[in-house]
């Protein structure tokens, strides 16, 4: 069960002004002009009405200089001259943004699909009956665990009733309903009992992340899973994938939930390679911070990745040009290391999701998340740990700094991993305590 927060713990901190007029390269070269952001998470505004202990952008208070309304509709203009197809609006809670349905209208007016990621604390019927009738084409509402965690882990007593609430609603209004759980350890043995409630809510589809290490959840990395864990959520998921599907019921793991285990196929096989690509951010997937920040992820430190303003130069110009936007358009295996710069699996992944390897080391081509690596090292009664050697900052997007150990698995322990890996039933003994649950 978590505590209360640390003392001192900057809930929602003032975000730095946006870093302008970035340079950008003189011309574009045919990689840039062959990749383009089908898909984009823009995140509207960063006032928010929860205090989110895994807020990796530390969400609350708006941006200095957030973009107008009229700059927002305007850059869908652009979206749209990009290529881009589909757009998530996101927050903070994009529903606080004064102009959020005049966006909402003109992503729609131009043939974009919407779409919106909401904790739902503010989604009431009239919000969902207005998302209908703009044509949006799904509303994913987050949701964490069952009611105690829940609102320990949102920061605001009520955060799951509102969000079960959000769900009716939007349902009520005929709109698509999805939801978005990010695994925090404590959760963990929620997520299971969880789902089955969801399904019995309708929802149409179910995304999956685990807790990275930026922001409000780098201020406490006891709620952060382990990578050895891996070997826990990755059957969980499978288990809820089987039940699910038998349901109507996607399921989409997230980039930060890997790779190459025995469920890559049941989870990732209708990616057109047959498994869960490398990190696409910059080549098809786009970032917009709610004040013009533009980056290649919507989940990548603002500090590195962000490239341009779109109030200092065209979107397409940015796009193409800025240099932090072009890594996954240069990327070659010559960027990994540790395990992953020998894994027989490296060409492939690149090291997968870049959001978790940065937050976690300061630098990509090393991500210990990794369903195939923690079996490899099981193999030989190893495993890997985390252990925070740097605090962030307070800021938005920040993060600190991990070391990554490698150790023999308990005694104790190394039973039940085995067990599990081979069957997929089941927790770790040390999750169960954690729990309050006996040992099965």
């Amino acid at each position: 069960m978590l505590g209360p927060r640390p003392r001192g713990l900057p809930i929602a901190p003032q975000a730095p002004p946006a870093r302008r007029n970035l340079p950008l390269a003189t011309s574009a070269r045919e990689v840039d002009r062959q990749a383009r952001p089908i898909y984009t998470v823009w995140e509207l505004t960063l006032r928010c009405d929860l205090a989110c202990r895994h807020c990796g952008s530390r969400a609350g208070r708006a941006r200095p200089e957030e973009l107008s309304t009229a700059e927002a509709v305007a850059l869908v203009a652009q979206l749209a001259a990009l290529g881009t197809r589909e757009i998530t609006l996101i927050g903070g809670e994009a529903y606080l943004h004064d102009g959020w349905l005049e966006v909402a209208r003109a992503i729609s007016d131009h043939g974009i699909a919407m779409t919106m990621v909401t904790g739902g604390r503010g989604m009431d019927a009239e919000k969902a009956r207005h998302l209908a009738a703009l044509g949006c084409k799904g509303v994913g509402v987050s949701l964490d665990g069952l009611q105690p965690r829940h609102d320990q882990l949102r920061g605001v007593a009520g955060a799951f009733d509102s969000a079960m609430n959000a769900i009716r609603v939007l349902r009520q209004a005929g709109l698509r309903v999805t939801s978005n759980t990010q695994i925090a350890r404590p959760a963990l043995l929620d997520i299971e009992p969880l789902l089955a409630l969801l399904a019995e809510e309708g929802i149409a589809a179910w995304q999956v992340s685990m807790t990275v290490p930026m922001g409000r959840a780098a201020d406490e990395p006891e709620i952060l899973l382990q990578p050895y864990q891996v070997l826990e959520v990755l059957p969980l998921v499978a288990r809820i994938e089987r039940r699910l599907r038998a349901r109507g019921i996607d399921v989409a793991p997230g980039n930060d939930i890997g790779y190459f285990g025995p469920y890559e196929e049941q989870l990732r096989g209708h990616f057109p390679q047959g498994h869960r690509p490398a990190c696409s951010a910059g080549s098809l997937t786009l970032g917009i911070e709610a004040d013009g920040s533009v980056k290649g992820c919507p989940s990548l430190p603002s500090k590195d990745y962000v490239g341009g303003n779109v109030r200092d130069a065209a979107l397409v110009e940015i796009w193409e040009r800025a240099e932090a936007l072009r890594f996954t358009r240069d990327r070659s295996s010559r960027e990994l290391w540790g395990f992953c710069g020998s894994c027989y699996y490296g060409e492939a992944c690149l090291g997968g999701c870049s959001w978790t390897a940065h937050v976690l080391f300061g630098k990509r081509g090393n991500n210990p998340y990794c369903h195939h690596r923690a079996l490899e090292l099981l193999a030989e009664g190893k495993r890997e740990v985390i252990r925070q050697v740097e605090k962030p900052e307070g800021l938005p997007f920040d993060h600190g700094r991990f070391e990554c150990l490698v150790e023999a698995w308990p005694e104790e322990e190394l039973e039940a991993a085995r067990a599990l890996a081979e069957n997929g039933e089941g927790f770790l003994p040390s999750t169960l305590r954690a729990a309050g649950h006996s040992d099965r």
